[in-house]
């Protein structure tokens, strides 16, 4: 089964990282989740692992992983040490602002804004946000490579 996680307020920069890593990722924030009894109860029902940097919510809730760092380098390579493969897929599967799936799209629907050199355009299928791999995809890959190596 695919490792699926539940993001608190505190770490919404990773909850972009992982989506981009292809990972079912819900942010706290995005799903108005603010208390931890509701934090704890959606990442059980929806079989979740959380993600958190509040010790408290962490040893409360079963499976969750208390996270240290504050910078993304360090939170990525805190997962990579714990067995949580951080690497970017050859096709990005999911979008990174709202967790939805994507979809590569024909090149004549490719939107004004993406570059001319650029031959693969995804969309996503809820909030139809368009994403190629330009210089953010880039840079997200060259931070990986830092932390995992």
């Amino acid at each position: 089964m695919e490792q699926r996680f539940l993001v608190d307020v505190m770490l919404g920069k990773l909850a972009t990282y992982l989506r981009m890593c292809g990972y079912d990722t819900l942010y706290a924030n995005e799903e108005e989740l603010e208390a931890d009894d509701a934090i704890r109860k959606r990442a059980q029902t929806t079989g979740r692992t959380l993600l958190t940097r509040d010790q408290t919510l962490a040893a409360q809730t079963e499976g969750a992983i208390c996270l240290t760092a504050t910078a993304i380098e360090a939170q990525l390579s805190e997962l990579h040490k714990q067995g949580i493969p951080i690497e970017l897929p050859t096709t990005p599967t999911r979008c990174s602002l709202c967790n939805g799936g994507i979809a590569q799209i024909d090149s004549n629907q490719h939107p004004n804004h993406a570059p001319d050199t650029v031959d693969h355009v995804w969309q996503c299928t809820d909030c139809d946000q368009y994403f190629w791999k330009g210089s953010h995809w880039e840079r997200v890959q060259e931070t990986i490579a830092a932390v995992t190596t």
